[in-house]
């Protein structure tokens, strides 16, 4: 018989044992779980703000960014009084105190030349003898003809002379008189213009020889043996010689109108030359023009200026000096001017670092650099190259030199400020 299988105390013991085991085990698994869940939440969360702070400060390095690209950086000159010690240095040309340009008066041949470039000549030397074959031919026409009309008037003056003592015996009537008559004063006037024609040709005749007609340096010969000449200077007539006298020269000079008023006759001018540092010539103002240029702006005054020892050249390059009052006048750089519809102006920065637009008069235009009469202040910084675009009221970053900082604030070489501009 099968016996009743009986559980011992021991089996119930050990059972309830594994049972009661198994709830600590699983409460710590649970534990764990969450543990490692809230772990991964926090990760996510540090990733989430870092994501956040990283995004933040990425906006604010970009707007940065923006700010400073957004400045714009100039750099500026003072204006400085214009004259050196109250002197306004003009250029200019010397000219010979006499300048004659000689030209032909016949047509013809050069058969010969007697003088060339630095020639001192006396008034009435023989330059150069043209040969004029054409004249010589009219002129011996004119001497026929005045022959002819000679013989003429001789015939007419017999057959009037007759006539009239026909007249005194009522022999001829008064109507033929009066025909003979006219017939001898028609043949005096025509050996009066034959007479005429003759010294004109021969006047002509004696311009085949080209004589100096003042006493100077011959400055310029552009005629050769057999070149064929015109009479005059128009068509393709051109100077055969020209003569300078130089022991006193010339010098023409444009004065601005804001020192028109300033220069006056008998005025001394220092001139210098650049070849001869350190020598100065001293010239006079002779005369002005007595007005003002209407496309220069200008008025042309005349300088003599001695020259016996012959240092100066006709022609060259010098600079006058004359004394004049600045009356305020300031100096600028050429690119610091803006041309716009409003007329001439520069851009200046305040003390705020706003930009106005100050129209300016210009004294006068030296190239690199300007003479401002009107509009500008001694203390006015002045900005340097504006942009097209720089406005009234703009906001602008005054830098040293010619230097930009770039978007970092660190400054660019100049080439990198020109790249970035651009």
């Amino acid at each position: 018989m099968n016996e009743p299988h009986h559980h011992s105390s021991l089996d119930i013991a050990v059972g309830g044992g594994e049972r009661g085991l198994d709830l600590p085990a699983r409460g710590q698994a649970g534990r764990r779980a969450r543990i490692a869940l809230l772990v991964i939440a926090l990760m996510l969360a540090a990733g989430a703000a870092r994501t956040i702070v990283s995004n933040l400060m990425n906006a604010h390095r970009l707007a940065d960014v923006t700010r400073q690209n957004a400045r714009q950086y100039v750099s500026v000159v003072q204006p400085t009084p214009s004259g050196d010690n109250g002197r306004l240095v003009l250029p200019g040309t010397l000219r010979g105190y006499v300048e004659a340009p000689i030209y032909s008066r016949a047509n013809g041949y050069v058969r010969h030349w007697y003088v060339d470039i630095g020639a001192h000549v006396k008034a009435g030397q023989l330059l150069a003898d043209i040969d004029t074959p054409e004249i010589d031919q009219e002129l011996q026409q004119a001497v026929a003809q005045r022959q002819q009309a000679a013989s003429t008037l001789s015939l007419a003056k017999t057959s009037f002379d007759r006539a009239q003592q026909l007249r005194t015996r009522d022999a001829v009537s008064q109507q033929e008189l009066d025909d003979r008559q006219g017939a001898y004063n028609q043949d005096v006037a025509n050996v009066a213009a034959a007479d005429a024609n003759v010294r004109r040709l021969t006047e002509m005749k004696s311009f085949q020889r080209i004589v100096a007609p003042i006493d100077g340096v011959i400055t310029q010969r552009n005629v050769d043996i057999g070149d064929l000449v015109n009479a005059g200077n128009g068509g393709a007539g051109r100077a055969l010689f020209t003569i300078a006298q130089s022991d006193s020269l010339r010098l023409y000079v444009d004065v601005p109108q804001t020192y028109a008023n300033q220069v006056a006759v008998g005025q001394h001018v220092s001139v210098t030359q650049q070849e001869l540092p350190g020598v100065t010539f001293d010239g006079t103002v002779t005369r002005t023009s007595q007005a003002i240029s209407v496309a220069t702006r200008t008025l042309q005054i005349e300088i003599t200026l001695p020259n016996h020892d012959g240092r100066l050249l006709p022609g060259s390059y010098v600079q006058a000096a004359l004394q004049i009052d600045p009356a305020g006048t300031l100096t600028v750089p050429g690119n610091t001017l803006l041309f716009r519809a409003q007329g001439p102006q520069v851009a200046v920065v305040d003390a705020n670092g706003k930009v106005h637009l100050k129209k300016v008069d210009i004294a006068r235009d030296l190239g690199q650099s300007l003479e401002i009469s009107h509009g500008l202040a001694a203390t006015d910084r002045v900005v340097v190259n504006p942009g097209d675009s720089i406005a009234e009221g703009d906001s602008v970053v005054v830098t040293a030199g010619n230097r930009r900082p770039d978007a970092r604030g660190r400054p660019q070489p100049a080439h990198a400020q020109s790249e970035s501009a651009t």
